[in-house]
């Protein structure tokens, strides 16, 4: 689901990264974080490692260092941005560094990457002036690749689970509204400003999109694990949420006790202007 505000994500005139408060919510239980959230199809991994020139790679607004892990377990040197201590603590003690800064105040200190990457993070960035930032420290040909897991929940357990939202929080009409957003709808406005900030950096290639399409079933303890580390639920008040989480946690069992869920994996991705070098092994 989109880890953005409520706050009219389909008006076109709406700036995730204006509302950094929300973004910090992520980190008031960084180990659930880590241990709830879906981790990202291997093919996207393989996929920007063979599109760049190198190994080396940075993770921007890492929080926890899911991907980065993905990338280092397939050969790369990883550092991770991270403005979250609580974030960032947790990634150091599972294997990936990382600088504790935002990505637009971070000083790369003459460093350079042949890969600049960001899971579920790139939305809460200026999208002009971090591609303008990424442009500065990839090198020749080096890839920049925002990438997203979005859900498409199907129609009955939506049903059950905006009933579920509307019961336990009737007062906080945003809630059903983000347990059914489709990537479509959640998603294209930041694929789009996404884009946008690329072309505006004017030291990229034509921007691709692309797609990767997966399933993840859930019992009933894994996403009442997940679901309170999603945008929506991270600032609810902790009584509100354990009603909402035992009226979804009731839906879940007249299901039977799980439900299979379709993820989409949309990349945004674009080459540095440059002459590629010649690719180089972990």
């Amino acid at each position: 689901m989109p880890t953005t505000p409520p706050a009219r994500p389909g008006d076109p005139a709406y700036e995730p990264h204006q509302f950094r408060q929300a973004a910090e919510s992520f980190g008031t239980d960084a180990q659930r974080y880590d241990r709830a959230r879906p981790r990202y199809p291997d093919a996207l991994v393989q996929r920007i490692i063979a599109g760049s020139p190198g190994p080396d790679l940075l993770d921007v607004g890492c929080g926890t260092g899911i991907a980065g892990r993905q990338f280092q377990a397939a050969g790369c040197r990883v550092l991770g941005v991270e403005p979250d201590e609580r974030m960032a603590d947790v990634a150091r003690r599972l294997g990936t560094e990382v600088d504790t800064a935002t990505f637009e105040a971070w000083d790369p200190a003459g460093r350079e990457f042949d890969a600049v990457v960001a899971g579920q993070a790139w939305h809460w960035l200026d999208p002009v002036a971090g591609a303008a930032k990424a442009a500065r420290i990839l090198r020749p040909g080096g890839r920049l690749a925002a990438f997203w897991n979005a859900f498409h929940m199907p129609p009955e357990v939506s049903e059950a689970f905006v009933a579920a939202c509307r019961q336990a929080a009737p007062d906080v009409p945003f809630l059903a509204q983000a347990m059914t957003q489709q990537a479509s709808d959640g998603y294209q406005p930041l694929f789009v400003k996404a884009v946008d900030g690329i072309r505006a950096a004017d030291a990229f290639g034509e921007p691709e999109q692309w797609r990767f399409d997966w399933d993840r079933t859930y019992t009933r303890d894994a996403w009442l694990d997940q679901m309170p580390t999603q945008g929506a639920f991270t600032r609810l008040p902790p009584e509100k949420l354990t009603q909402v989480l035992e009226v979804v946690g009731t839906a879940i069992d007249a299901m039977g006790g799980s439900f299979t869920m379709r993820y989409t994996t949309v990349a945004v991705t674009s080459t540095r202007a440059g002459n590629t070098r010649t690719s180089q092994t972990a």
